[in-house]
Parts: structure tokens; C-alpha cells; sequence
């Protein structure tokens, strides 16, 4: 069980340094099954911390800090009102209101992706921000809102990609506290050495990210993604039903 987790990690810490997100859709379904709904989300919202504040290091002279304020900002609000639903909410109906919440996602962005006019703006940025806080604290899958705002704004993928890191290193970081303080400071039960493996799993997923980046087109890698997302949306949704 644990070698899939690991895996997970490999590939989604390869998949947000190619496309800039892609580490929660891809990992956090599969935690979330193997290790229960609460574990599970902080696990990611720690390792997707992580991964981004050592991708930052490499794209810091991209990241239009203008945009992660207007996008944080509205983003802790929807942290707030995450993490208070993943404390008091039972696992099943969790586990599958997470699966739904990552489906509806995927469609919601997709949907958006057909837009032909340019839509921006203070409002559209807000709500887009509070989304993917809300989703981040309750599912570790804060990427499609976020994703949808940069869709609608034409944002251009590479700065949109820095962007990305400082915003995801905030709200992983603020998820994990935030659920921590709800739920009387319980932490996940993995063990030092299966901490250290995890870093090292992302570490390697790094390393082949960067050299994949400039190999492979931006949207092939995100429809990989979106397809690996939807296979394990529905994994969480059907494992939900299960335990109920």
C-alpha cells in the first residue's frame, strides 16, 4: 500500500514541475482511499506544500506576485470554511463528497476551457481564489479553480505555472494548520522513515520534471493529468459508497 503512495508522489511532484499543478489531482485520490479521507488530504496538503516551495526556487523570477495576493487573499477565507468540513464530516460521505468535488471540478474547468472571450477582473479572480481554497482545505485539489481563472484570463502558462507555486506552497501550509487546530492537532500516523521516503519520492519527481519540462508540451501533460484525476475521483467516490 505504502509503495503506491509512493508512486503517487513520483508522478505527481513530475507532473506539477512540467505543468505547474497536477500533484493534488493526482495524488490525492489515491491517499485518500488508502489512507482515509482526513490522513489522506493532510498528507497531500503537506507534500504539496513541499513541492512547490522546491519548485519555486526555479521559476521565482516568473511569479506575478500582483496576482497570488488578489488570489490568496479570498483563498484563506475558503481555507477557513475547508478545513471546518473535513473535521466534522464522517469519512464515507467525505471520501465520496470529495470525489464529486474533484469531478465537478474537472467538468467545471473544462467547460471553461471552450470560453472564446477574455474574462478578468477583481471579482472573477476572488471567487476563482476562494474556490480553490475551499477545495485545497477539504480535498488537497485546489488546481482546477485556479486553472478555470487562468483559462478565462488567457494568463500566460508560464508565469501562470510560478504563480502557482508560492500560491499552493500558502494554501497547502494554511490547510494543514487550519485542520490540525480543528481537529485538537491530530496528525497523520506515518512514521519518520515513510515521511523521509515521501520527500525522497518527490525529490526524484522533481528532478525528472525538470528534465521532461522543456520536452513535453504543457497540455498534453495537463490531459494526462485531468484523465488520471477523473480514473481516481471516481476510485474515492466508489470506496466511499463502499465503506457506507
Amino acid at each position: 500500500m505504502f509503495a503506491l503512495v509512493l508512486l503517487a508522489v513520483v508522478v505527481g511532484a513530475m507532473a506539477q514541475r512540467v505543468a505547474g499543478l497536477g500533484f493534488g489531482l493526482m495524488v490525492s485520490p489515491v491517499l485518500v482511499v488508502l489512507l482515509g479521507p482526513l490522513d489522506g488530504v493532510m498528507i497531500v496538503n503537506a507534500c504539496g506544500a513541499a513541492s512547490s516551495a522546491l519548485i519555486l526556487a526555479r521559476v521565482w523570477r516568473d511569479v506575478e506576485w500582483g496576482r497570488y495576493v488578489g488570489l490568496i487573499v479570498p483563498g484563506f477565507a475558503g481555507i477557513a470554511l475547508g478545513a471546518l468540513l473535513a473535521s466534522r464530516v464522517p469519512a464515507a460521505p467525505l471520501e465520496m463528497g470529495i470525489g464529486l468535488t474533484l469531478i465537478a471540478a474537472l467538468v467545471a474547468s473544462q467547460l471553461v476551457a471552450r470560453a472564446r472571450r477574455r474574462i478578468d477582473g477583481l471579482g472573477v479572480m476572488a471567487g476563482c481564489g476562494f474556490a480553490s481554497g475551499l477545495m485545497n482545505a477539504a480535498a488537497a485539489v485546489g488546481g482546477p479553480a485556479v486553472t478555470a481563472y487562468a483559462v478565462l484570463s488567457r494568463w500566460d502558462q508560464r508565469r501562470f505555472s510560478a504563480t502557482l507555486q508560492p500560491f499552493f506552497l500558502t494554501t497547502g501550509t494554511t490547510s494543514i494548520v487550519s485542520k490540525a487546530f480543528a481537529t485538537g492537532w491530530h496528525w497523520p500516523a506515518l512514521e519518520a522513515w515513510q515521511w523521509g521516503a515521501v520527500l525522497a519520492c518527490m525529490l526524484a519527481g522533481i528532478a525528472m520534471g525538470d528534465l521532461l519540462a522543456h520536452r513535453l508540451p504543457g497540455h498534453a501533460v495537463r490531459r494526462t493529468v485531468v484523465g488520471i484525476a477523473y480514473a481516481g475521483a471516481a476510485m474515492a467516490i466508489a470506496n466511499g459508497a463502499a465503506r457506507l
